[in-house]
């Protein structure tokens, strides 16, 4: 089945947007832009007590291969550690979810989602960085917790409070 956006793509290694997206940096490796829609690619470094709160996306599908470091992964039902070689995958559906790095250096992950938008969530509630840059987190006031959630909703996400798996 050919593309119907391009035939071909190749991206180099710096390559693509980098965006600081809770602490966290994430490179738009391949955009849904560029895919038709079909799916988004994301490079993602974790530093070390970052990542993502408790999350869920019911209308696509999330996977992540750790390619250095690892992260804590937790729904609320199980917890693993995806270490360097590990593969998770988020199934469509809308399973409560969030992960961090406990470890003491930086986690990197390559994220897919099919159907791509997380790649267009990032654009709209990161702040671009160079690549490799770090900025610290956002402080959550109820205003800047407003502003996400509206965000997310917006891309089909729903945002849990920090202490939904306790």
């Amino acid at each position: 089945m050919e593309n119907p956006v391009n035939d071909f793509t190749a991206v180099n290694a710096e390559d693509g947007l980098s965006l600081s997206v809770v602490g966290d940096t994430y490179r738009l490796v391949i955009t849904g832009e560029q895919t038709g829609g079909a799916y988004a690619a994301i490079d993602m470094l974790v530093p070390p007590q970052g990542g993502p709160g408790p999350h869920a996306h019911a209308g696509f599908q999330e996977s992540f291969y750790v390619l250095e470091g690892e992260v804590v992964i937790q729904t609320k039902s199980d917890t693993f550690t995806a270490r360097k070689g590990s593969f998770v995958n988020i199934p469509l559906g809308g399973v409560v979810h969030g992960f961090k790095n406990l470890s003491d250096t930086t986690a990197r992950l390559l994220c897919m989602a099919v159907p791509a938008g997380l790649d267009e969530f990032f654009r709209e509630v990161g702040t671009p960085v160079s690549a490799g840059t770090f900025l610290p987190p956002p402080v959550m006031s109820p205003e800047e917790q407003e502003r996400l959630r509206s965000i997310a909703e917006k891309y089909g996400q729903e945002l849990f409070p920090p202490d939904y798996f306790d």
